[in-house]
C-alpha cells in the first residue's frame, strides 16, 4: 500500500504546473545541494547535506555515491540507523501524472539495505532490517526483515 495525497490539475499534465506546488528557489536550492551531496565521498558531510534540506538522516546512514533523493520534497524523507542506500538509487516523495500529481511520506526504517539502482516510489515503508535486491521498484511497504527484489518488488528466500 503506498500513502499518497493525490491532486488532481485540469487539461494539461501536471509536470507543466509543478512551478504551483513547490517553491522553484526551493527546488533549485534542494536540487544543487542533493548534486553536491552525490559526489561526495565523506559520509558525515553527505548527511549533513541531507539534513540541510529537510531529510531525516539517522546516525551511521550510508548513501553511495550517485544516490538521488527527491528535489521537490525531501522533507517527506525519512532513513533510519545504520542503514545503507546503494549506488545510483532513487528516493521520491512525488509523482507527476497527466491528469493529478501526488505526493507522499517515505519511511525507511532501521539497519535497511538498499541496493544499487534501486527506485522507492512515494508513499511506501520500508521496515527495520529489510533488504532490497539491486535494481528492484518499492513500488509497495516492505515488511520488516524481509528479503525483497525485482520490478515490482517481490519476497525472495
Amino acid at each position: 500500500m503506498r500513502r499518497v495525497k493525490r491532486h488532481q490539475v485540469g487539461d494539461v499534465n501536471s509536470l507543466w504546473l509543478w512551478y504551483k506546488t513547490v517553491n522553484p528557489i526551493k527546488v533549485a536550492f534542494n536540487f544543487v545541494v542533493i548534486y553536491i551531496a552525490r559526489f561526495v565521498p565523506w559520509l558525515p558531510l553527505k548527511n549533513l547535506l541531507y539534513r540541510i534540506i529537510g531529510i531525516k538522516v539517522g546516525k551511521r546512514v550510508s548513501v553511495g555515491l550517485m544516490a538521488m533523493f527527491d528535489i521537490f520534497f525531501p522533507e517527506l524523507i525519512e532513513i533510519g540507523d545504520n542503514t545503507i542506500i546503494g549506488y545510483n538509487s532513487t528516493i521520491l516523495a512525488h509523482e507527476y501524472m497527466v491528469k493529478e500529481w501526488g505526493k507522499g511520506k517515505v519511511v525507511i526504517g532501521r539497519d535497511v539495505t538498499i541496493g544499487a539502482n534501486v527506485t522507492v516510489l512515494p508513499g511506501v515503508k520500508i521496515g527495520d532490517g529489510a533488504t532490497v535486491s539491486a535494481c528492484s521498484l518499492v513500488n509497495r511497504d516492505v515488511p520488516k526483515k524481509s528479503f525483497v527484489g525485482g520490478i515490482p518488488i517481490r519476497p525472495l528466500k
